[in-house]
């Protein structure tokens, strides 16, 4: 490191400098005109720094300014005790700056304390020779700029002080708290007044987290959540009767329930199961949303983290709620900014503290112990809808010791909401909440809430529109046809307003619930009349699916379970797809449509989390139908050239059909051309387990599907579609061929039609006639040949047989 410029300030340069100022100021009225005149006459100055110079120039233009003022003795003592506490005040924080940045070098403190105390005679001998040496030359041995971090962290400090209104001497650290002052080691449960005056006066100072009281009887209780009857037994053992009685765990010396995670989809009940824990033991409640924890200044998050515990900590036993959770708390080796890594740290540090017993006694009663006294702790809950992105380190036992799951309720829990939705409702005696619930799968508590209000706007509306009417037949005046809505209800309009099971059932139809907002196909406008021929495979979907769908609780009587694979596999064009889209229309189940190889990723990883993905999503809204369409592209056989490709979402897939994670309601239907390329492992009984061959139509099949295809267009009376499938160039016709043949017999009965009106107009309606399909079944083949045939057949031979 250089040596200064300047020396150490001796008294010479400073008058030479002092005399120049005062000869160059008569001509340069401006600190910046001066410094430009001086560095421009004088060479000495421009080897010098810029900014320290101008620190000289305003330091001499400041004592020459005192000078000339002539202050009295009273006010030059005043002010120069002001720079001398100024003085001391910046020497003590650089002390604290030095020794932070050299904490265990001993021999170094010593040395940079006896240097210390020399530059401070000499910056006081400098200071009345009128030197130019400040504090940080001191310092740093070199005329640079001050230390800009020491005096950020003095203006954070300035900050976080106005910002939160507390005096600038007082400790924000949490154990200072709880061991200083007021003697914070025991909460009086007798004496919880006192305690809400404490939180009133926080509140008043504007410190984070809001304090819920937790006593008032309009928030919720137990008895206002429905669906929730085994967790709600089990949170009254496990953190109800510990917290309203905090005396039971110490006396037994155990380590009470430190923390609780809440997790499941949005809108499952989270946050009002929080408030309801609080309501029911009347603790104080502090709820804080995880985005008010986060500041833009450094330290103050981790600051407002310990000041919410502090204050849960003087009113124990007492509740911290943080939702959403794992904005603030998500795992470290994902976080980027270290602040977020702090915040982190600073979380897990005062969870680590909060389970502590710790009981307030007052001032006159420190000596003695009163038998009234209860122990108290502080519990903290957290809401989440993504569990795995929190920190494991804030999963394990002695933070958030329980991990409860909300997840979509089934068909009794949502029985029970709706029960505790409508308490409040005027609803019509002829109500059946089973039959709402059954045609409600997926929904939560807060889409079945929106369903009630649909209900209510439905039974509104529909009132209104009835008194609209009426009052339009009443009134004959045009002038006061828009001023029905004016007309005041009268006490018997009011009591015929009512919420009608038609009510809940058209608005059924109109809330969507969010777990179907994304990944759900709409269901097929797809019939049985749809569907020509194949009788037998409708009966077997009527007994394996459509009957359990809408028939429950007479196959749980009875414990059957059925087969809840099918693989639809056949020749192309003979209605395999048609079929599955038919099954999910008379069903009225959910249905997810997955189009051959989509799930297919090139992210290593990826296709295995989207077939997670996919079952997951049907579980939460069983019951529901699964419909892979060319299941083939991903169940090729495993070890053959270019299996790997598939091989792992094979596998998961496997897992997944397994039924491992419990896959009841959640129906499987796969479509193939190729069986025989599919691995063997996909065919047994518990995944595609019931395999149905789809054949070509038969003769009287074929007549039947014409009849089907014929029912939105007009055929001529005459034409017997029954003949039609009889003829020989009909025989070998898929499905698929005879849609396109009545759409060829359609085109040409047009053509007809438009070259005869070009020569006269033909005022008869068109229709298709039996020419027109004798002419175009000559251009009609068959997309099945005979040989393609036989190899099916002998293939339905040999999956019966194996």
């Amino acid at each position: 490191m250089g040596r200064r410029s300047g020396g150490g300030g001796g008294g010479s340069n400073t008058e030479i400098l002092r005399r120049r100022v005062e000869s160059c100021k008569i001509k340069h009225s401006n600190l910046g005109g001066i410094v430009d005149y001086l560095r421009d006459n004088y060479p000495d100055y421009r080897r010098t720094k810029e900014k320290p110079f101008i620190r000289m120039v305003q330091q001499t233009l400041d004592r020459i300014n005192k000078s000339n003022s002539t202050p009295s003795p009273g006010k030059k003592n005043f002010r120069r005790r002001v720079d001398d506490d100024v003085e001391e005040r910046l020497q003590s924080l650089e002390k604290q700056h030095v020794k932070r940045r050299r904490p265990n070098d001993s021999s170094t403190e010593e040395e940079e304390e006896s240097s210390e105390e020399e530059e401070e005679e000499e910056e006081e001998e400098e200071e009345e020779d009128g030197g130019l040496s400040t504090s940080e030359d001191a310092i740093y041995g070199e005329d640079v700029e001050p230390e800009f971090d020491l005096m950020k962290s003095m203006l954070r400090d300035k900050y976080s002080e106005s910002k939160s209104g507390k005096p600038k001497g007082e400790e924000k650290n949490v154990e200072f708290e709880v061991g200083s002052g007021r003697k914070l080691e025991l909460v009086n449960g007798d004496n919880r007044g006192r305690d809400v005056d404490t939180r009133k006066e926080s509140a008043k100072k504007g410190l984070v987290g809001d304090v819920v009281d937790a006593k008032g009887k309009g928030g919720p209780k137990f008895r206002d959540l429905g669906g929730m009857g085994s967790v709600l037994e089990e949170l009254k053992m496990e953190v109800i009767v510990p917290l309203y009685h905090p005396q039971l765990p110490q006396w037994l010396g155990v380590r009470p329930m430190a923390g609780l995670l809440l997790y499941g989809p949005p809108g499952c009940g989270k946050t009002k199961l929080a408030h309801a824990i609080a309501n029911e033991t009347g603790v104080p409640f502090y709820k804080i949303s995880a985005t008010e924890v986060v500041s833009g200044v450094s330290g103050a998050s981790e600051e407002n983290i310990r000041e919410l515990f502090a204050k849960a900590y003087r009113t124990a036993p007492s509740i911290v709620f943080i939702d959403e959770i794992d904005a603030i708390a998500s795992k470290r080796e994902n976080l980027q900014r270290e602040m977020e890594k702090r915040i982190v740290t600073q979380l897990m540090t005062c969870m680590d503290e909060s389970h502590r017993f710790v009981v307030q006694s007052n001032d006159g009663d420190s000596n003695s112990e009163a038998s009234d006294q209860r122990p108290g702790y502080v519990l903290v809950i957290g809401a989440t809808n993504r569990p795995d992105a929190v920190d494991p380190a804030l999963r394990r036992p002695g933070r958030f010791d329980r991990e409860i799951v909300l997840g979509v309720p089934d068909e009794n829990a949502r029985v029970e909401i709706l029960s505790v939705i409508t308490r409040n409702l005027r609803v019509e005696g002829s109500f059946d909440l089973l039959k709402i619930a059954r045609s409600t799968p997926g929904f939560v508590g807060a889409d079945l809430s929106a369903l009630a209000n649909k209900a209510g706007n439905l039974a509104m509306k529909r009132i209104i529109d009835q008194r609209k009417s009426e009052f339009y037949e009443e009134s004959m005046a045009e002038e006061h046809s828009d001023e029905w809505w004016r007309q005041p209800w009268l006490p018997e309009e009011m009591e015929k307003l009512m919420i009608t099971m038609a009510d809940f059932e058209e608005a059924s139809k109109m809330v969507q619930p969010a777990a179907r907002r994304e990944g759900f196909s709409a269901i097929p406008n797809v019939k049985w009349e749809d569907v020509g021929g194949l009788d037998y495979l409708r009966q077997e979907f009527e007994r394996y699916i459509v009957r359990r769908i809408k028939f429950p609780e007479e196959y749980e009587e009875l414990g059957v379970d059925l087969e809840t694979g099918f693989l639809l596999y056949g020749p192309p064009g003979c209605g395999k797809t048609l079929i599955a889209k038919a099954v999910a229309n008379e069903a009225g189940a959910n249905f997810i449509h997955i189009k051959g190889p989509e799930l297919l990723n090139k992210y290593v990883g990826e296709s295995e989390l989207a077939v997670r993905t996919l079952f997951s999503r049907a579980r939460t809204c069983s019951p529901c139908i699964l419909f892979f369409d060319e299941v083939d592209a991903l169940t090729t056989k495993r070890g053959k050239e270019g299996g790997w490709v598939v091989e792992r979402l094979l596998n998961q897939l496997l897992i997944e059909l397994d039924g491992a994670d419990q896959r009841r309601g959640v129906f499987v239907i796969g479509a193939t051309n190729r069986p025989d390329v599919m691995d063997r492992a996909v065919l047994r009984p518990g995944r595609f387990g019931k395999l149905l061959y789809v054949s070509l139509p038969t003769a009287d099949q074929r007549g039947l599907i014409l009849k089907a295809l014929a029912r939105k267009k007009p055929i001529d009376a005459n034409v017997d579609l029954c003949a039609v499938a009889q003829m020989k160039a009909c025989e070998s016709l898929s499905g698929a061929d005879l849609s396109a043949l009545m759409n060829e017999a359609a085109t040409a009965a047009l053509e007809e039609r438009r070259a005869a009106t070009k020569i006269c107009p033909d005022p008869t309606p068109l229709t298709i006639k039996i020419i027109h399909f004798e002419r175009v079944l000559s251009n009609i083949t068959s997309s099945v040949s005979n040989q393609q045939r036989q190899r099916y057949q002998n293939l339905s031979e040999s999956l019966k047989t194996a």
